[in-house]
């Protein structure tokens, strides 16, 4: 009889410290409902600080302000300087379980926005929606994980390896800042969830194109614009003419797409234009895309009108596409089982943004996006949040952490 009470007591200490109920009756959904006020009055902080890409010293503030909640949590927080010095600290916060799971978050904290517009406007909500410059790209995300992870640690669940967090300062660049750290991260992880912002009305993301810059430069002659400008070989003209042959390509679709987003020439208005330069933003499905419109580019740059002007092409890769892969696909029909249980339907989609994930799944782990809150109105001044999806979103991050903690996909060869 001495050996039940023993065995017993082994299949307790076996046994899972927690099993999530499901659905909305269950402890994790009740404990994303109870964190929604408190996850409104972060966010509203976080998004009151100004954070553009290259405010090095304000996106500090906002990178400080993170790491306080993260510590506050029992995280292990490092500000790693970036790998660019113009921009400021990547944060990467550790936690330890009991599990097998090796889980990355991936945030950012910093938005398109110039210096000084959180205060002219700052952030605000209605019945509906919450407004502020990057209140949906992405510090509703970044505040999303602090939120996910403090719900697991309310309910004492740690089935997992490890929990990484990295919140990071240069996305909206292509993460020039923080390329090498993502690249050793991916490498110790088993999965990864990026915290960019769902499309309305409730849609993951489960590709994403790839990012390219194509800059066109023109080298002209300069002249006197009033003694003698036939002494001149006028860049601008060139440019323009250079424009016009790239304007066959897509500006709009799911496929490839390239627009004109920068242009510049001349230094004085009685000068001929010597120099002249415009780039093209191109996203692509597949890295083919990019050599093709590389190709066409440099066969444009040998076709020129203005005599004697000079034109060359320059390529940057930021981001390379996430492809729809089998991966994503077995975490998004997760995601969907976990809503369903809700009484919830989120569907998939893709679109022409670029992230992390892309990197991610490059490094063979498995990578689902756009787990944050719904939002639209992205890169302008009427960006929003949509506040329904709060509980919807941090239940459906939390309890995809809890599964995959347990039981961690497959890394890709």
């Amino acid at each position: 009889m001495r050996l039940l009470p023993f065995l017993l007591a082994t299949a307790l200490i076996a046994a899972p410290a927690f099993a999530a109920p499901k659905g909305k009756a269950g402890p994790v959904w009740q404990t994303a409902e109870k964190l929604r006020g408190e996850q409104l009055a972060l966010l509203e902080r976080l998004v009151n600080i100004d954070s553009g890409t290259g405010d090095k010293v304000s996106g500090q503030r906002a990178q400080e302000l993170v790491a306080g909640e993260l510590r506050a949590l029992g995280m292990t927080v490092a500000l790693i300087p970036a790998e660019n010095p113009a921009y400021p600290d990547n944060l990467v916060a550790t936690l330890n379980g009991r599990g097998k799971g090796r889980i990355l978050l991936i945030a950012h904290t910093d938005t398109v926005f110039e210096p000084g517009t959180a205060a002219r406007r700052p952030f605000r909500a209605d019945a509906t929606r919450a407004y502020g410059p990057g209140v949906a790209d992405e510090k509703g995300g970044v505040v999303e994980g602090i939120m996910a992870i403090k719900l697991l640690k309310l309910l004492k669940i740690n089935d997992y390896e490890s929990v990484t967090f990295l919140i990071e300062t240069s996305e909206e660049r292509g993460s020039p800042g923080t390329r090498g750290l993502i690249t050793k991260l991916v490498g110790a992880a088993d999965v990864e969830f990026n915290l960019e912002p769902g499309d309305a009305p409730d849609v993951m993301t489960v590709w994403r194109k790839g990012s390219n810059s194509f800059d066109i430069s023109v080298k002209g002659r300069p002249a006197h614009a009033g003694v003698a400008p036939q002494l001149g070989r006028n860049a601008a003209l060139e440019l323009v003419h250079q424009i016009a042959l790239a304007d066959s390509l897509p500006k709009t679709g799911d496929g490839v797409t390239a627009n004109l987003t920068l242009m510049s020439a001349g230094s004085r208005y009685n000068i001929i234009p010597e120099d002249a330069k415009a780039t093209f933003n191109v996203r692509i499905r597949d890295k083919a895309q990019g050599d093709a419109v590389e190709a066409k580019f440099r066969a444009n740059a040998a076709n020129t009108i203005i005599p004697d002007t000079a034109v060359s092409v320059q390529r940057e890769i930021s981001f390379p596409p996430l492809p729809e892969n089998p991966q994503t696909a077995a975490l998004a029909a997760m995601a969907e089982r976990i809503y369903g249980e809700a009484g919830l339907s989120i569907t998939r989609g893709g679109n022409g943004g670029a992230s992390e994930s892309a990197l991610a799944y490059e490094g063979g782990v498995a990578a689902l996006d756009g787990l944050g809150p719904v939002g639209g109105g992205f890169h302008s001044e009427e960006e929003y949040l949509e506040l329904a999806s709060l509980t919807p979103r941090l239940y459906l991050l939390a309890s995809l952490m809890i599964e995959t903690g347990r039981n961690p996909p497959a890394r890709r060869p």
